[in-house]
């Protein structure tokens, strides 16, 4: 079980190695009040999966094999960056969908880099044998406690900084992130959820009542593309997370824009996704609605940004 106790733990072991990030109040056409946003795209590594990085591996007995993980991308980096801030060997495994901005961040850190496998889930088939072998230290990127509530600590960061917020939306892969926020509030406001049709696993599984497998494609594959929800994060999603919104991969690359036209914010697909939900009308909030949007990834490269505005 991930608890506020467990989750305000791993604030204190991580604080002197994340970043507090800014929130900020932009106003929203259609929207009443004033909506805040959670610039969670200016944590190390370029997304809030710095949080359970260190969360783990601050707990970890890290063994000469070095640390292993599978990863789209950003969870790759971040515990790249994790690893060569605490003196450990790094092993990652990526897909081959995965962005070269992305390669190329886990590399800035110093990691050995494996590219193979057609998704996610092969590529983490590939870091479970090489586990196995080598007795490296594993790092699931969002179906293990140390992940969830390290992930969690971003909610708890929100509670404090905007304590007046009744929604708060936040994209969704595997869920790491979505359950330790979910995890936080205890249902004390509404979270929703917000994943591209393409790659609609938690939205799949809540219509089933069980986690069920998806074919994830489309724009925001590399960070959010997860074939199927996490079992941790699946138990606290029954209980704490409000609805899910889908958006289109149109709707993704408007959100991207606004963030560059009104705030001058560099995002990647999956970074935009939860904000393209208020934008697109998937969410519609009540006039007298506080509505807090996490911006989760800035993990882009210029040239590709570039092309939403040719």
């Amino acid at each position: 079980m991930i608890t506020r106790e467990a989750i305000s733990r791993a604030a204190a072991r991580i604080a002197s190695h994340v970043r507090r990030t800014p929130v900020m109040d932009v106003t929203v056409a259609g929207v009443a009040l004033p909506v805040t946003l959670k610039l969670e795209l200016l944590q190390h590594a370029g997304s809030f999966k710095s949080r359970g990085a260190f969360n783990n591996l601050l707990q970890a007995q890290v063994g000469k094999s070095g640390v292993a993980t599978a990863s789209g991308g950003n969870h790759g980096a971040a515990v790249a960056y994790a690893s060569q801030q605490l003196g450990h060997r790094a092993r990652i495994f990526v897909p081959e969908i995965s962005s070269p901005a992305k390669v190329a961040r886990i590399a800035s850190y110093g990691a050995e880099i494996v590219q193979r496998g057609a998704n996610y889930a092969e590529a983490l088939t590939l870091c479970d044998a090489w586990i196995a072998e080598t007795g490296a230290t594993g790092v699931h990127a969002y179906d293990a406690d140390a992940t969830l509530e390290g992930q969690g600590t971003l909610g708890r960061e929100i509670e404090a900084q905007a304590p007046g917020l009744d929604t708060l939306l936040v994209a969704v892969g595997g869920g790491g992130l979505i359950g330790g926020i979910a995890a936080w509030y205890q249902s004390n406001i509404k979270v929703v959820g917000v994943e591209p049709a393409t790659c609609n696993a938690l939205h799949a599984a809540l219509a089933a009542g069980e986690r069920v497998q998806v074919k994830p494609s489309g724009l925001a594959t590399d960070s959010l593309g997860a074939s199927m929800v996490g079992r941790l994060m699946f138990e606290i999603a029954k209980d704490h997370i409000a609805e899910v919104a889908l958006v289109s991969d149109d709707d993704i690359r408007n959100a991207q824009r606004h963030l560059w036209r009104e705030m001058q914010l560099v995002t990647e697909p999956g970074g935009a996704t939860a904000l393209a939900a208020l934008l697109s009308g998937a969410y519609r909030p009540e006039k007298d609605e506080r509505v807090g949007v996490v911006v989760c990834g800035a993990n882009t490269s210029m040239d590709v940004f570039g092309q939403l505005f040719s």
